[in-house]
């Protein structure tokens, strides 16, 4: 095979590519692998055929692998992402530790609100972020500093059982210990 012919051709082949993904990053490396795979593989073309139709045949073939793990990466990520914002369901509402609810209670309000809307009732930072008029980035920092308090607070109350599991715990109520 003559790769001097491929490695001419190579921006008309990224052109090709860029064309069909509207990636530039992603063109690159899939002319780059291909040419890789060309360069190594043992089927060449027959001489009658041509390397550079041949390569362009390789380049569809690996647009299509490409559409097809890009396809499959955000359904990937959609699934995750519908996962890690789903509500608590009741059961898991019931097996949540006795002492969690009031630690929730004790934080500043719009902390506890916060972690109700999102970690209790499922509601998503981005959702909230509109409604409030704020920057999705913002909600997520509150989130986050109101989830880091509640686990100070439950570290200090529940100390064990907050590292490992708070299930079916039998730490004192909050208003207990704070009288003590």
């Amino acid at each position: 095979m003559n790769s001097n012919l491929l490695l001419n051709q190579r921006a008309a082949f990224e052109a090709f590519v860029r064309k069909r993904t509207g990636d530039p990053q992603l063109a690159a490396d899939v002319v780059q692998d291909c040419l890789l795979k060309a360069l190594r593989s043992e089927k060449q073309p027959a001489e009658d055929e041509g390397v550079v139709p041949w390569f362009y045949r390789v380049l569809r073939h690996a647009i299509i692998d490409a559409h097809r793990r890009h396809e499959a990466s955000e359904r990937a990520l959609e699934s995750y992402a519908h996962e890690a914002n789903a509500a608590l369901d009741t059961e898991e509402n019931r097996d949540l530790c006795s002492c969690v609810l009031p630690l929730i209670d004790a934080l500043p309000p719009e902390d506890a609100a916060l972690l109700r809307q999102v970690d209790m009732d499922g509601a998503s930072p981005t959702d909230l972020a509109t409604a409030q008029g704020l920057r999705v980035n913002t909600v997520n920092v509150r989130l986050h500093r109101a989830r880091q308090k509640l686990r100070t607070q439950l570290e200090a109350i529940c100390r064990t059982c907050a590292t490992h599991g708070c299930l079916d715990c039998d730490c004192a109520p909050l208003q207990e210990k704070e009288e003590k």
